[in-house]
């Protein structure tokens, strides 16, 4: 009597023990097949413009060939510059994080045009009025190229004489174009993270069930490529950041081998308002990071 009512729990066991197999498996496999929708949040709704903070400004239409052959076109605007206020010249090429659009940055691009830049705003596809796929790590990649070449090559601009700035996930984005093209001016990074397999880490929660070191391919690991990366860098952080914690800059502050490094941790700011925790402060951080490059520059010649 009792073995069979061991081999039946044993057989209930087994079909448990299958099933949760499967299940297990599933998971992966969906978080593998739908991993950037948990990154992405693309808006097309845009709330802000330019011309909102009376600044005057150009749409930029870029086409970009998908695989199939559909042309789409990546969408920006060009914020020229009143006077050169600035010793350093020319454009702040600015990315956003991984939700909204350029309409929520306009304030930010602001404050680069108080001092005297050209200011380029870019989505990438599939947010604003960008059109193609939903996006992906790769395909950001390809249009923040085609965005360079433009300044390059379009608007003849010298490569040292952009800087390039990206909140967020802009912030990775950025340092990846700088792997591609270190003769830009250098960097300006906000509330950044050291990678996604860090952030995921950070969040905790249910995803420590899964093996996520394998099943992570929207990878964005900027510690590993600043390792590697002599460009001047200024690195902005708020206190109270709990979307993105200040030791990731922090870390990222502390593998940059470049000459010109800048660290700034604002107090009381949280992931999306340093700029306007840190006011004119801000501003004076900047400035002594553009006098250093201009310093550098003069150095090389």
């Amino acid at each position: 009597m009792w073995q069979s009512y061991l081999f039946s729990v044993m057989k209930w066991l087994l079909i448990v023990g299958i099933v949760s197999v499967i299940g297990y498996v599933a998971i992966c496999i969906f978080l593998v097949l739908v991993q950037q929708r948990f990154i992405f949040f693309p808006s097309s709704v845009i709330e802000i413009t330019p011309e909102n903070v009376n600044l005057s400004y150009e749409d930029v239409w870029l086409p970009v060939s998908e695989k199939k052959g559909k042309l789409e076109r990546i969408h920006g605007w060009w914020i020229p510059a009143n006077s050169y206020m600035s010793d350093f010249q020319d454009v702040v090429l600015y990315f956003h994080g991984n939700g909204g659009n350029i309409g929520a940055n306009v304030e930010k691009a602001y404050k680069f045009h108080k001092l005297g830049f050209d200011v380029l705003l870019i989505d990438y596809r599939s947010y604003g009025r960008s059109t193609g796929n939903f996006p992906s790590e790769a395909q950001i990649y390809q249009d923040i190229e085609i965005v360079w070449n433009y300044l390059v090559n379009q608007r003849e601009i010298n490569p040292q004489n952009i800087l390039v700035c990206g909140h967020s996930l802009g912030g990775s984005i950025a340092i990846e174009l700088a792997t591609r093209h270190p003769q830009m001016a250098g960097l300006i990074i906000k509330s950044s993270f050291t990678s996604m397999q860090n952030m995921v880490n950070y969040q905790d929660g249910i995803y420590k069930l899964f093996p996520v070191k394998l099943l992570l391919h929207q990878k964005f690991d900027s510690i590993s490529k600043l390792r590697k990366l002599d460009i001047p860098i200024l690195l902005v952080h708020g206190t109270e950041d709990m979307s993105v914690p200040a030791y990731m800059s922090e870390q990222l502050f502390g593998v940059t081998p470049a000459e010109i490094q800048y660290l700034y941790i604002v107090p009381g700011a949280g992931h999306n308002n340093v700029t306007a925790i840190a006011g004119d402060e801000y501003l004076h951080i900047i400035n002594d990071f553009i006098n250093q490059l201009n310093n550098h520059l003069l150095n090389h010649k």
